[in-house]
C-alpha cells in the first residue's frame, strides 16, 4: 500500500499515469511497421531494441528518414562505445580502434569478435550496421562519421585520465554528450525537418548534452565509486574532501552536501542554452525527442539538491512524475513552465550557508528571467476536483493493476532517468 500512499500524495500523477496507460503514449512513443523495412534495418532496430529498448521508443517518434539516420547514428556510437568499456581490451588495442573507429564504416567486412561486453553483438554483426550507414544519404554519413572520429579521439584521451580540472569536466562531457548533442543537431537540420542554424549552432548543442551529462554524473555518485569510477571534477570535491570516497561518509555529509549544491549550480548554468535550442525547433517530433530528456533532468537535478541521499542511495523522480513531464513538455511555453518550476523548488531549498549560494541564487534568476509563467501550461497542475476525484477513486480500487504498468511506459520513462 506504500505505493498507494505515494500516488496519492500526487493526485496529478495518478492522473497522468492513467492518460499515458490509455492512449496518450501513442503521441510519444508511437511504434514503426517492422515489415515496412528491409532486411538489414529491421536487424539494427532489433539491436536498437535489445541495446536500449528506451532510446528505441524515442528514436521511433522521429519523423521519416530522420528516424534511420538517429538509429544507425546510436548503434554506432554504442559499438565505439562498447570497445571504449570494455577492460578486456589492451590500451595498446584499444587506443588505435577508438582513433581509427570512423574508417570501420567503410570497410563492409570489419567486425571485432573478442570482445565481452554484454552489447558485444554491435561489434560481431558491425557490417550489418555499416551497410546500413553506407545506404544513408551522404548527408547523414558525413555527420555521423565525423562525429565517431570525434568521440573516439575524446574516448581515447581520457582512458587513463582523471577529471581535474572544471575545464576538464566541460572536456570530457563534451566527448560523451556535448558530441552526441551536436551530430543529433547537424541531423535534425539535415533533415530539413529543422532549420539550418540548429545544426550550425554548437555552442547550443554542446550545453544540450552537457546538461544531460553533468546531471547524470551528479546523482550517479555513489554508483560510480562502487564501481571504481570518478566523473567529479577534482577542482570542485577537494575543496570539501581529501578524497572524493570520503564525501561518502557519515562524519562528512555536510560538506559533501555543500560539493554537491555547487556542481548543481555548475549544471544549471546550462538551462538558458537549452530554452534558448528548444525554442528554435519547429517539428513536433524532434521537439519531443529533445524536451523529454531536458525537462527529466531539471525535475532531477530538483531532486538531488541539498539532499544527503545522494550519498546514501539513489535519487530518482517518481514514476508518476516523469509521465506528467512526458505528458507536458510538448511546446515551448510548457517546457519553460516546467524549467520555473523546478528552479522555484531547488531556490526554497536553497541554506543560506551554503557557499555557492549566491551564484545559485545568480543563475536562478537568470533561468527565471528567461522562463517566466505566461504560457497554457503555467498551472498545469491545476486538474479539475472531479478528475482528481476519480482518478484517485480508480487508483483506490486498481492500484495494483497500475504498479505493473507496461514494461513500455517503463522503458520510455527510464530514457529520462537515465
Amino acid at each position: 500500500m506504500e505505493l498507494l500512499k505515494k500516488w496519492l500524495g500526487h493526485p496529478e500523477d495518478i492522473y497522468n499515469l492513467l492518460r499515458f496507460k490509455m492512449g496518450g503514449y501513442r503521441t510519444v512513443m508511437p511504434r514503426i511497421d517492422p515489415d515496412s523495412l528491409g532486411r538489414g534495418l529491421r536487424t539494427c532496430y532489433r539491436y536498437l531494441n535489445q541495446t536500449s529498448r528506451s532510446f528505441a521508443a524515442v528514436i521511433q517518434a522521429l519523423d521519416g528518414e530522420l528516424r534511420h539516420a538517429v538509429c544507425i547514428f546510436y548503434l554506432v556510437l554504442r559499438a565505439l562505445d562498447t570497445v571504449e568499456d570494455d577492460m578486456s581490451i589492451s590500451l595498446d588495442v584499444k587506443v588505435p580502434m577508438l582513433h581509427e573507429f570512423h574508417s570501420y564504416l567503410y570497410q563492409p567486412e570489419w567486425r571485432y569478435m573478442e570482445s565481452k561486453e554484454k552489447d558485444r553483438q554491435v561489434l560481431e554483426d558491425f557490417p550489418t550496421i555499416s551497410m546500413e550507414f553506407r545506404n544513408l544519404s551522404k548527408v547523414y554519413q558525413e555527420v555521423i562519421s565525423d562525429i565517431c572520429h570525434k568521440m573516439g579521439v575524446g574516448m581515447a584521451e581520457f582512458l587513463e585520465k582523471k577529471v581535474d580540472s572544471q575545464h576538464e569536466w566541460d572536456r570530457y562531457c563534451h566527448y560523451v554528450a556535448g558530441l552526441v548533442g551536436i551530430g543529433l543537431s547537424r541531423l535534425f537540420a539535415a533533415s530539413e525537418l529543422e532549420d539550418p542554424i540548429v545544426g550550425q549552432d554548437t555552442e547550443l548543442a554542446n550545453s544540450m548534452g552537457l546538461f544531460l551529462q553533468k546531471t547524470n554524473i551528479i546523482r550517479d555518485y555513489l554508483e560510480d565509486q562502487m564501481e571504481g569510477r570518478e566523473f567529479w571534477p577534482k577542482e570542485v570535491w577537494s575543496r570539501y574532501a581529501k578524497k572524493l570516497s570520503d564525501l561518502a561518509k557519515p562524519e562528512n555529509i555536510d560538506m559533501a552536501v555543500q560539493c554537491l549544491n555547487e556542481l548543481i549550480t555548475n549544471a544549471l548554468h546550462h538551462v538558458p542554452d537549452v530554452i534558448t535550442y528548444l525554442s528554435r525547433l519547429k517539428n513536433q517530433s524532434v521537439f519531443n525527442f529533445c524536451a523529454i530528456p531536458q525537462v527529466m533532468a531539471i525535475a532531477t537535478l530538483a531532486a538531488c539538491y541539498n539532499n544527503k541521499q545522494v550519498f546514501r542511495g539513489v535519487v530518482k523522480i517518481r514514476k508518476g512524475q516523469a509521465v506528467t513531464l512526458m505528458m507536458d513538455a510538448t511546446n515551448i511555453q510548457a517546457v519553460k513552465a516546467i524549467m520555473y518550476q523546478y528552479v522555484e523548488e531547488i531556490y526554497q531549498k536553497i541554506p543560506s550557508t551554503d557557499p555557492s549560494s549566491n551564484k545559485t541564487q545568480q543563475i536562478i534568476a537568470s533561468i527565471r528571467a528567461m522562463s517566466l509563467p505566461g504560457g497554457p501550461m503555467a498551472s498545469r497542475h491545476h486538474y479539475s476536483p472531479i478528475y482528481l476525484s476519480c482518478a484517485m477513486l480508480l487508483a483506490a480500487l486498481s492500484w495494483q493493476y497500475l504498479s505493473t504498468i507496461s514494461k513500455a511506459t517503463e522503458d520510455y520513462v527510464q530514457a529520462g532517468e537515465n
